[in-house]
């Protein structure tokens, strides 16, 4: 048997640890820059990044270069 779902997948927390920590670190950085909105930005660019390549290293499909379907994000 398998057990219930929870609704709380595997992985969401260290997603939403990482994010929380890379805004926190944008702020710092809008901080040193005298710009909070700049290093809003720049964390939000950034966490998207961070994001693709957690859920790809999650799905066992870290690298580019795929020998079925060529090159991938």
């Amino acid at each position: 048997m398998s057990e219930p779902a929870t609704g709380w997948p595997r992985g969401r927390t260290h997603w939403i640890l990482g994010t929380v920590v890379l805004l926190g670190l944008g702020v710092l950085v809008g901080l040193v820059l005298q710009n909070v909105w700049l290093g809003v930005v720049l964390a939000v660019v950034v966490s998207i990044g961070w994001l693709i390549a957690y859920e790809s290293s999650r799905g066992r499909n870290v690298g580019v270069n795929d020998p079925d379907n060529g090159v991938e994000l």
